[in-house]
């Protein structure tokens, strides 16, 4: 009888329509899989690539699956990660919430094992407590039609995933804790390595990739040394683990968070957080004042902090693409409620920047209430993500040894103003049709066709150069930085910005 993990399954087995085709079951090192057919591909969803991290593996690093006899249905996404509804903008198509979650999704197209296809592994944005593999704007399908092996991976989140003790540092052989969703992360990783020729894939040939807290996770995964030879290249959709955007702290900061958020929840040990319910755990984290569960320097993921991994060359000599949007925050952000006048925006900036204001006033100017929203926006955006995706490409193209490729993302979704914050994920990953919020013109589609070319070419060759696309040179092999500016008429010009980005970097030494 074929085995069914939790009734999640057998509730996506009754979603399968009558059409549906099985496909031929497929052997991984756990055992038999068996996925569904849909046109020219094989889809895999739901396949576990961790033992369930609950009850005594509740925040311990992700042990091995155990094997199983006969053949595994994986017809439908796994559980999502536990998460509370944080942001609106997130579509789900797993069944339920658990923490039950490890699992990943494979779509791919060949018709073999002895294909060995390119292989694109894609992390999730939201803010490292939102998110899952089975949102529709990260889908594998459009990719895996490129002829590429496409995977989306579940990772824990929040205090799941990021929380820190004495304890749980104690009983871990590397004296290490917290980051247990990174090195969930890590163990996708060795699980695409151990598995993906089976589905047709080259496990030489593995780009990891991601948006946001998926972009700041891939920034992660090129510094730790737990993923050195697992990787061939890396896309960076905002965002880097680099200050500002939600650096890593130390191990003995986590652990005084975790201390505290255990006196909260009145347990006095380990063991006693472990026996409270997740749901419990997951209601307390909305309380008002609760700190942030960071990754962290734990000695194990994370030697050192990214940055100064990267600033070393001791991180993944692969080639790199990342970029960020036009609007990735509102003006509000620095101006607060005021309204957008030279007045209000320079005693914001003076609040924000009180040694060098003058100097952020210059690099940001803002004489009118035009050039105040504009540069509001610009100065908000920066120091929201778009610093430390600067920073990260600058460090890597200097000591990672390998090509860097940089983009600036500046097509409005219809009726938005600007490129916000995740608008690009869609068009990247050929994705428009998922999302019926908007009526999609030939423009996005156009700007979607060239976004998506650009994307396949590099996980298949790590250029994102090819046949019918904008000529896009590499950031790092010349005196000037040509950055591609990704709209309906996509093209490359020099950066003009590198010296407010410099400017930047000031204040996060000076403090």
């Amino acid at each position: 009888m074929p085995h069914l993990r939790r009734p999640a399954a057998l509730f996506s087995l009754l979603l399968l329509s009558a059409t549906t085709a099985v496909a031929d079951p497929v052997k991984t090192a756990n055992g038999l899989i068996e996925g569904t057919t849909e046109k020219d591909l094989r889809i895999f969803q739901g396949i576990p690539f961790a033992a369930p991290p609950v009850g005594e593996l509740r925040w311990k690093a992700p042990q091995p699956v155990q094997n199983w006899n006969g053949v595994k249905h994986v017809h439908g996404f796994g559980a999502q990660c536990m998460q509370r509804p944080v942001f609106s903008d997130m579509v789900f198509r797993a069944a339920g919430t658990s923490e039950d979650c490890l699992y990943l999704n494979v779509w791919t197209p060949a018709k073999s094992a002895s294909e060995r296809l390119p292989v694109l592994v894609y992390f999730y944005g939201g803010g490292f407590i939102a998110g899952d593999g089975s949102e529709p704007r990260y889908d594998g399908a459009a990719m895996a039609r490129k002829g590429i092996v496409a995977l989306t991976v579940n990772y824990r989140l929040g205090v799941f995933g990021f929380f820190a003790h004495p304890e749980l540092t104690k009983e871990s052989p590397q004296r290490a804790s917290g980051n247990q969703g990174l090195l969930d992360q890590a163990a996708a990783l060795r699980w695409v390595q151990a598995n993906i020729a089976a589905f047709g894939g080259d496990p030489k040939k593995v780009t990891i990739a991601g948006e946001s807290a998926g972009s700041i996770s891939v920034s992660a995964l090129m510094a730790s040394p737990l993923s050195k030879g697992l990787i061939a290249g890396a896309i960076g959709e905002s965002g880097a683990m680099i200050e500002p955007t939600i650096p890593p702290v130390a191990l003995a900061d986590a652990e005084r968070a975790g201390t505290a958020f255990a006196a909260m929840m009145e347990a006095p040990s380990l063991a006693a957080l472990r026996a409270l319910p997740a749901e419990k755990i997951l209601e307390a984290t909305a309380r008002p004042g609760l700190p942030r569960f960071s990754p962290a320097v734990d000695g194990h993921f994370l030697p050192k902090t990214p940055a100064e991994i990267f600033a070393a060359g001791e991180q993944a000599r692969v080639p790199l693409l990342a970029g960020w949007n036009s609007e990735e925050s509102s003006s509000r952000a620095v101006l607060g409620q005021g309204e957008p006048t030279p007045e209000n925006y320079a005693n914001a900036v003076k609040k924000l920047y009180p040694v060098l204001a003058d100097q952020i006033l210059k690099a940001y100017p803002g004489t009118t209430g035009d050039e105040v929203a504009q540069s509001a926006t610009a100065l908000a955006g920066d120091r929201f993500i778009a610093f430390s995706t600067w920073k990260w490409l600058d460090l890597h193209g200097r000591t990672g040894g390998a090509a860097t490729y940089r983009y600036f993302y500046a097509r409005p979704r219809p009726g938005a103003r600007g490129a916000g914050h995740s608008a690009e994920i869609e068009y990247a990953m050929g994705n428009l049709a998922s999302n019926k919020a908007y009526a999609w013109t030939p423009d996005d589609e156009k700007v979607s066709q060239t976004f998506q070319g650009f994307f396949a070419n590099f996980v298949k060759t790590g250029n994102p150069n090819g046949a019918g696309l904008p000529k896009w040179p590499a950031a790092n092999t010349g005196k000037t930085v040509p950055v591609m500016h990704i709209d309906v008429d996509s093209h490359a010009e020099s950066e003009t910005v590198r010296d407010r980005y410099l400017l930047l970097e000031q204040t996060y030494q000076k403090k």
